[in-house]
Parts: C-alpha cells; sequence; structure tokens
C-alpha cells in the first residue's frame, strides 16, 4: 500500500522529496513515502505522475498530441506486424503446413479467439499489478520475439524445399517438433498483440485530462486517430505483404512484419521519460467479491435515504491507490447495504475517518459504485456484440457475394477481397474529415462550437449506416441473380463494382460504432479498470465471431429443411444470399432500439472533483 503524507504547505514551492521502490521501470512500485507540495493547476488532476513519480506538470497541447501521436503510430505499426500473419494464415497452413481445409479454418479461428483472450489477461495486469507502461513494454516484446521465432523458422524449416509455398507447390511435411516451434511462435504473437492492445489505447488517452476543457477534445479524438492506425497499419499488409506471402515470399513477408513490430517498441519507448502515467488499483476481483457478500450480509438491513450515512473513505486516502472516488447513485439499490455502517461492523473512529477493519462486512461508497458501473456496462455491451456479430458476417458474405460476380475492368481483375480496400479507406476518411476538416469548418463558419454527439449517439448512427449497408448488399445480390450467367459457372456479369457502396456504408458504421464504444468503455469504466473496459469492448469481435457461426449454422439448418438448398448454399446462384442480408439489416435495427432504450435508462459514471491539493496529496 502505498504511504502518503499530508502536503506540506509551509514548504517552498519548489521543494519536493520522493522516497520509492522502482523495481520495473517508471511504473510505481509497492512502497512508496512522497511529500508535496501545491502547486494550484501546475499539476494535473486526474492522479496521473511522471516517470519519477512526482506530481505530472500540465504540458503544453503540442507534447501532449505529440506523446499521445507515439501511442498512435506504435499501434499502426504493431497492426501491420501482427495482420501481416493473420491475412494469410489460412494460405500458410493448406500450402506449407499441408493441413486441410477444415483444419486450417480451425487453425485460424482458434489463434484469433485466443487474441481476444490474452487481452483480457493483459488488461488484468496493467489494471491490477504492472500498470500500463510495463504491460504495453512486456507484451510488445513478446509480439517481437514471436515474429521473430516465426520468420527464422519459416527460413530455416518449415519452407522446404526451397521456393515452396506456393499455388500448386506444397511444402514437404514436417516433424513433430517444428511443428511445436511454429504453434510456440504463433501463439506468442497472439500473447504479445492482444496483451498490448488495451493498455496502449489506454495509456494515449491518459496523456490528455478529461476534466480540463483544453486537453478533453483531444482525448475524445484520440480512439478515433487509434483505429485509423489499425485500419492503415491493415491496409498494408492486406495488400502489399498479402501480395508478397501469395508469391511464396513469405520468409521476406515476415520479417516485414517482424521489423514494424520493432518500429511500434521504438515509437512506444520514445515517449518514456514524458509519459503521464497511473498506478495499478491491485485485483478487483476481490473488491467485487466483497461487495455481494457485505451486502448479502446485511439484506435485512435497512437502506438510509439518498445514500446519506454510507460508509466512505474521506480525505486523501483512499483504499484504491489513490484513484479518484465514485459519487453514489440510486440504481441497484441492493448493492449499497455494502456500505451500511452497522453496530456488528468492526470500525475505529478517528478525527477525520471511519477505517473497517473487516471488508467482508463493510465495503466503501466507490467499491460498490465500481460493481454497479460495471453492471450498467453489460447491456451496451450485448448491444455491440449484436453488432459485432452481423459485422463479421458482412465481412466474410461481401466477399462471398463479391467472388460470384464479374470482377473485370477491361484487362485488369480485380480480386474479391481487394474490395475491403473501400471499407478500410472509408472508415480512415470519414474519421479524418469529421475530426480535421468537418468540425473546424463547422465552427469557422457558425461562430459556434460543433455539437458534440455522445458516445451511444454516434453508436447509434453508426447502426444506421450499417443497417444501409446491409439493405444495400441485399438489393446488389437481387440485380446479381438477374444477371447470373448461363456458361454453368458460380458467376454473374454484374459487375464487382457495384459492391463499392455497402462497403463504404460498413467503413462509415465503423468509425462510428467501434469508435463510440471504446470512447464509451474508456470514459465509463470505473478508473482502477480502465483497461479492462476497453478490453471488454474489444472482446465483443471475438464473441461476435462465435455467434455468427451459430447465427450461419441455424440459418441453413432452417431452410435446407424439405430438400431445398438453403439461403447460403455453395453455389451462391441456387441460393437467396439476398434474403439474409435484409434478415440481417432487420437484427440490426432491433439492435438500434435496444440501444436507444439502454441509452435513455443509462446513468453516466461520476467522480469526484480533485482540487489541486488533493491531486498533489494523492501522488
Amino acid at each position: 500500500m502505498a504511504m502518503l503524507k499530508e502536503p506540506n504547505r509551509e514548504a517552498s514551492n519548489i521543494g519536493q522529496s520522493v522516497e520509492m521502490e522502482l523495481e520495473n521501470g517508471p511504473e510505481i512500485g509497492a512502497s512508496m513515502a512522497i511529500e508535496t507540495v501545491t502547486h494550484g493547476d501546475r499539476y494535473t488532476r486526474d492522479g496521473t505522475f511522471d516517470w519519477k513519480a512526482f506530481s505530472h506538470f500540465h504540458s503544453s497541447g503540442y507534447s501532449t498530441r505529440k506523446l499521445s501521436a507515439m501511442a498512435v503510430l506504435s499501434h499502426g505499426f504493431a497492426a501491420l506486424a501482427f495482420v501481416g500473419v493473420e491475412v494469410n494464415l489460412v494460405l500458410f497452413s493448406t500450402r506449407v503446413l499441408r493441413q486441410t481445409n477444415a483444419e486450417a479454418a480451425t487453425t485460424f479461428t482458434r489463434w484469433m479467439g485466443s487474441v481476444h483472450l490474452f487481452s483480457l489477461v493483459g488488461a488484468f495486469l496493467s489494471d491490477s499489478y504492472w500498470g500500463m507502461y510495463k504491460t504495453c513494454l512486456v507484451f510488445q516484446s513478446i509480439l517481437l520475439l514471436g515474429l521473430a521465432l516465426l520468420s527464422s523458422s519459416s527460413y530455416f524449416f518449415l519452407l522446404q524445399p526451397s521456393g515452396c509455398g506456393k499455388v500448386e507447390f506444397f511444402c514437404q511435411p514436417h516433424s513433430s517438433m517444428e511443428l511445436v516451434v511454429f504453434y510456440i511462435s504463433l501463439y506468442l504473437i497472439a500473447l504479445g498483440n492482444g496483451g498490448y492492445e488495451p493498455s496502449l489505447a489506454t495509456l494515449g488517452s491518459n496523456q490528455f485530462e478529461e476534466s480540463d476543457s483544453k486537453e478533453k477534445p483531444s482525448r475524445e479524438s484520440f480512439y478515433g486517430f487509434y483505429y485509423v492506425a489499425t485500419n492503415l497499419g491493415s491496409l498494408f499488409s492486406e495488400t502489399i505483404l498479402a501480395y508478397l506471402e501469395d508469391s511464396g515470399k513469405w520468409v521476406l513477408s515476415f520479417w516485414v512484419s517482424a521489423s514494424s513490430s520493432f518500429l511500434a517498441a521504438s515509437f512506444f519507448l520514445s515517449g518514456t521519460f514524458k509519459y503521464r502515467y497511473m498506478r495499478p488499483c491491485g485485483n478487483p476481483l476481490p473488491r467485487f467479491c466483497q461487495v455481494i457478500v457485505a451486502a448479502l450480509k446485511k439484506i435485512n438491513f435497512r437502506l438510509p435515504q439518498n445514500g446519506l450515512g454510507l460508509y466512505e473513505v474521506h480525505g486523501m486516502e483512499t483504499p484504491n491507490n489513490g484513484v479518484r472516488k465514485i459519487l453514489h447513485t440510486e440504481d441497484f439499490k441492493f448493492l449499497d447495504r455494502a456500505a451500511v455502517i452497522t453496530s456488528g461492523d468492526e470500525a475505529i473512529s478517528d478525527a477525520s475517518n471511519i477505517e473497517p477493519r473487516n471488508p467482508w462486512r463493510l465495503c466503501t461508497v466507490t467499491q460498490v459504485e465500481e460493481v454497479k458501473c460495471v453492471l450498467r456496462l453489460l447491456p451496451i455491451w450485448f448491444c455491440i456484440i449484436c453488432y459485432a456479430t452481423v459485422f463479421m458476417l458482412i465481412l466474410a458474405l461481401f466477399l462471398e457475394q463479391g467472388a460470384s460476380m464479374n470482377n473485370r475492368i477491361g484487362s485488369f481483375r480485380m480480386p474479391p477481397a481487394s474490395m475491403t480496400v473501400f471499407d478500410i479507406l472509408s472508415t480512415a476518411f470519414f474519421i479524418i474529415f469529421n475530426q480535421t476538416l468537418l468540425a473546424p469548418l463547422y465552427a469557422k463558419i457558425t461562430k459556434r462550437k460543433p455539437i458534440e454527439l455522445t458516445e451511444m449517439q454516434r453508436m447509434a448512427i453508426g447502426l444506421v449506416f450499417n443497417i444501409l449497408s446491409l439493405l444495400s448488399a441485399g438489393l446488389v445480390e437481387t440485380q446479381r441473380l438477374r444477371y447470373v450467367t448461363k456458361d454453368g459457372k458460380q458467376s454473374s456479369s454484374l459487375n464487382l463494382f457495384w459492391q463499392v457502396p455497402q462497403y463504404v456504408l460498413v467503413g462509415f458504421s465503423e468509425a462510428l460504432v467501434y469508435v463510440g464504444q471504446m470512447d464509451f468503455f474508456g470514459k465509463q469504466t470505473p478508473e482502477a479498470l480502465k483497461s479492462l473496459g476497453i478490453a471488454l469492448s474489444m472482446s465483443s469481435i471475438s464473441i461476435g465471431s462465435f455467434f455468427s457461426d451459430l447465427l450461419i449454422k441455424v440459418t441453413m439448418d432452417i431452410t435446407t429443411k424439405g430438400g431445398r438448398q438453403g439461403w447460403i448454399p455453395p453455389n451462391l446462384n441456387h441460393g437467396h444470399l439476398n434474403w439474409f442480408f435484409f434478415m440481417l439489416a432487420g437484427i440490426s435495427a432491433a439492435d438500434l432500439l435496444m440501444l436507444i432504450w439502454c441509452a435513455r435508462r443509462f446513468k453516466a459514471i461520476v467522480v469526484e472533483e480533485r482540487s489541486p491539493e488533493t491531486a498533489q496529496g494523492n501522488t
């Protein structure tokens, strides 16, 4: 536990002394003694500190934007590195490892599922023990190690005989030890990529203080540029690296990915001495269990009116390593019983505080509100999972639809998978145009601040764009079926570029929903659980992938009854993919209505406002 002293108000404005243990970089150790003074608004008030564990000065706007840019660039290069392996892992499994299509698909889905599982592991370590900086450093190192191992093993023994791995040129069978090395490298990549992402996103957003009017707009735009970096890094991998790998140049592509991972770590480390750091707050699971147990023990006690008399720690010292206290709310009143002070609670009183001896009987209001915050997020999370389910189907079915269309423009043949470029570019364009051109232009013309949409309003508008994209895809599929060729092939004479509107619309939807959800979970998660909140929002993709497979299976089971071929048969010319698109539009519309219902009843988290004295005293 951090040992904190009251500010020495008699000391000079420049006098500070710090005694601490820093065993692992700039993240603060378990024991610390700090004596500090009041410096007014020169310091941040959100509990952040510098690499020496002093209260962090308010940096200039340029400095904070530069630091967040380091995080964005780091993530962009890391995304390039990871997607360089992801984009053709199925091909690598079939051509190099000689797996069947079913085995390759299983390898891919298990690996991708582990990535999102590891993101929860990394977020837990970040919030509980290591802090964001150390978590990013450790897992980015693991990512680099995994890529270097994959590149080396591919060069020395996986790609044998030389030149194999191309179309119709499979590699020789591999020994058990060689396969073990491959899977170790593969899952090191999954561990490294999944583990660092939530912590880096949180660290980047923490470079801006939400309560500061000058820094708040930059904080809100950070997640947008973070997602742009994801898309642009993926764009390079899905075009240049995918081409190299398809041509059999696997080793070159993997070393490019490893080099990109090294650049990602370099950009991240460049901000070490300037970042704003936050302390880890300990394992949240016991705190959650204490609230439930304490509430159950006092199930027969009457609650005080308006939350008056509920237990809370006062003064500058807080149980969760100095994070700001959360103010009481009226929902989930059953949990408030955990903070009711009874004669049976072992407590001691002093001049300023009541400190419980048994946290399994008496919890603070902040501890209770942490549990409430998580419970309030669950319905919104469910809405995001519904969106992710539809989105994962869109990625797969748009590709299958494009493969059954005419992909020629003169002598040029457009690969159907390359149509995702329109999705990526429209996402990046929408975010950059909105934040750097549209909003400033509106303010300049009207002489007023642009209308600021809430995170849930942005998500709702994104769902509208998603519905429009699915309706567009359904109409295109209806037209495609009218132009089916009579040569017996699984194709249509309708040109592939009729898909452009649906890809652009789904790109706009991504920009609003995924950026909005990261911003929402980042703001509405308690300070002690920030990285876990971001990881929870990211995990929706993994869960959505599972439900998308289930939805396909259920749909085909129903539509193939009576000997029919179903809505999505191997030959789409004999199916009704347009009806499936319209059904997905209906699911998205229901999801939109549920999101609006949840948004109207949602109560935002309210934390205490720190005075400059309190801000310093907690550092």
